[in-house]
């Protein structure tokens, strides 16, 4: 297609930070596709009330906050939106029964980088059980003294991983040949090739629970495993588990998650997603008061250590989640195959 006959194809881009811009301009920068793509970089949300700024775009960008509900999809529609495009890999925050019965095509980003999200939950296990943050503090304040510090080793633990998708096997393959750790997984579909290749072991859910020094989730946020680290789950677990989560807030019932703290159940936690994140992640709230008590309970526990949804964050990632974003925008826009589409 010659330049004088390129269409434009205008892209409203949700939640913009600076990162965002900087790695989506980059890789246009590199791209020459016959679909010129116009990206609009928005700092607000999608909800209800920013629909309208996606007036004179074809398509929107959104990330794990944004919000496509039945009611937001509608508004989209009737704007003339005709597909979604996440930049990551979940898509619990997309209606997408509403969008296919609207006709909206919703892509996004199955893979960007898993070492990326398995490294941080590694470092995450660390942080926890040899209290890392606990020691840049008191050393900022002049004290050097260990009590309180003490942790445990990883290599001979047992580590459980729920999920065992590129994350979570990576995730265990670190665990594993890495640092000698038993490394057993739970997942509805497992990859038993793989999983023995990195020292993994399968076993039940309520095994891997009763066996567990440290469980680690890695799985997708589905209405059925939506509160999976539950009260009765908790019950099952080792005396002293260590609980680490970097995929989906909800996974975790946080009440009965506090409860487990109260009580020793859980030993120490560390979290880079909360269930009701999208009122403070992505953003500074320090200024203010924070109106959310569990959130505010939780980081008030000694043993607990909260990141902001950053499991994801490093170069490689951005490139790639940019790079397959507009791939799959550039496919759809052309009317051709898209191989990362949602289905319902």
């Amino acid at each position: 297609m010659s330049s004088s006959q390129q269409t434009t194809l205008r892209v409203a881009f949700y939640s913009t930070k600076h990162y965002d811009s900087d790695s989506f301009d980059d890789q246009i920068s590199h791209l020459q596709p016959d679909l010129k793509i116009e990206f609009t970089y928005l700092e607000p949300r999608l909800s209800l009330t920013t629909v309208p700024l996606a007036k004179g775009h074809d398509a929107v960008c959104i990330f794990v906050n944004d919000n496509a509900d039945a009611a937001v999809l509608e508004g989209l529609n009737a704007l003339g939106i005709k597909f979604v495009a996440l930049r990551c890999a979940g898509f619990n925050n997309v209606d997408l029964k509403k969008a296919k019965e609207l006709g909206i095509v919703v892509s996004r980003v199955p893979a960007y980088s898993p070492d990326a999200v398995a490294e941080f939950a590694v470092g995450m296990i660390l942080t926890v059980i040899r209290k890392y943050h606990k020691a840049y503090n008191r050393v900022r304040e002049g004290n050097f003294l260990l009590e309180g510090l003490l942790g445990f080793n990883i290599k001979q633990s047992t580590v459980g991983l729920i999920g065992t998708g590129k994350i979570g096997l990576l995730t265990g393959k670190i665990l594993s040949r890495g640092f000698g750790a038993r490394v057993i997984a739970y997942d509805p579909y497992p990859n038993p090739p793989v999983a023995e290749e990195y020292g993994i072991t399968y076993v039940t859910l309520d095994e891997l629970l009763a066996q567990s020094d440290i469980i680690s989730l890695h799985c997708p946020l589905t209405p059925e495993n939506r509160y999976l680290i539950n009260g009765s789950a908790i019950g099952k677990m080792k005396e002293g588990v260590v609980l680490v989560n970097t995929s989906r807030g909800a996974l975790i019932d946080t009440k009965a998650l506090i409860r487990g703290l109260k009580e020793g159940k859980i030993k120490a936690v560390g979290m880079d997603v909360y269930e009701k994140e999208s009122e403070y992640f992505f953003q500074d709230g320090s200024e203010g008061i924070m109106q959310d008590d569990l959130l505010a309970r939780l980081i008030s526990f000694h043993n607990v250590f909260i990141s902001g949804h950053q499991a994801f964050l490093t170069r490689e990632a951005l490139a790639s989640i940019a790079a397959t974003t507009i791939d799959n925008v550039v496919a759809l826009g052309s009317g051709k195959e898209c191989k990362n589409v949602v289905q319902e």
